[in-house]
């Protein structure tokens, strides 16, 4: 199952480079049923993973101006807030054993498995509905910014990415757009500055919790990254719309998967 998992990790980053997103919902599935690691621990290990991936995609963004630093650091502060102290604080306060009813044990890696699998859901959901193409490379004028529903976007995103170890762009993307006005391309790019700091920063709140088995957390990042060169590499023979969708099917079917087994096969 390791070599799966392995393969699997490459093809995280293809999936990043072909389409710009999404890959790191995957993250914590192949970590904990490909690797075996607790789900927990999966999360922060996918903070690390998404967090180098993501920093990875956004320099050649920013080399071509496709990311407003501005803007990365308005969304960003509450986001890597809010997500540091999920993984310092929160994340540990909450008890190993939740409830029982029965024969059924509600446990915390059971509620952070069934909170990523309907994270899963949602973003399936996004990447398969039709968006409108949104034109523009760069800066359009000034950028204005609505503090007040930057601020709570942000502390929801970093709450979710504390929880579950994912990027959130998916959450992101619109907010940028919606709330900073920013071009969609623009948008993207920003995105990743923004997920690749609050994700590592992030993932230092677990440091002191956690035991890290530091040799397979660079192998995947490793393979993940390279993963991205070989999507971008693809991006022009490949329809990246028409793949996105596929892919948002596939999170689909592999969120319900995860709800089912989680509640019903244990």
């Amino acid at each position: 199952m390791e070599v799966v998992g392995y393969i699997a990790s490459v093809l995280i980053g293809i999936s990043l480079g072909l389409i710009g997103g999404g890959g790191s919902i995957l993250t914590v599935p192949v970590l904990v049923y490909l690797f075996g690691v607790e789900p927990v621990l999966a999360t922060a290990y996918s903070l690390f993973i998404v967090g180098a991936t993501s920093l990875v995609g956004a320099f050649p963004k920013y080399k071509v101006g496709l990311v407003n630093i501005k803007t990365a650091i308005v969304f960003g502060i509450p986001a890597i807030a809010a997500v540091y102290a999920t993984r310092a604080f929160i994340v540990p306060a909450i008890p190993h054993d939740i409830f029982r009813v029965g024969n059924f044990h509600f446990t915390k890696s059971l509620l952070l498995m069934l909170l990523f699998a309907i994270l899963m859901v949602f973003a399936s959901v996004s990447m398969i509905r039709e968006k409108k193409n949104t034109n523009g490379n760069g800066n359009t004028g000034e950028v204005k910014f609505n503090y007040p529903l930057i601020l709570l976007e942000g502390t929801v995103v970093g709450v979710l990415t504390g929880l579950v170890g994912a990027g959130g762009g998916f959450l992101i993307i619109p907010a940028l757009v919606l709330f900073s006005k920013l071009p969609m391309k623009q948008a993207v790019g920003t995105s990743l500055l923004i997920i690749a700091a609050k994700s590592l920063i992030g993932f230092t709140g677990d440091l002191h919790h956690h035991i890290l088995d530091w040799k397979l957390l660079i192998t995947v990042t490793v393979l993940a990254i390279a993963g991205i060169f070989i999507g971008s590499s693809l991006s022009n023979k490949i329809d990246g719309n028409r793949l996105k969708k596929w892919f948002g099917w596939f999170v689909l079917v592999m969120g319900i998967y995860i709800i089912v087994k989680e509640l019903f096969l244990r």
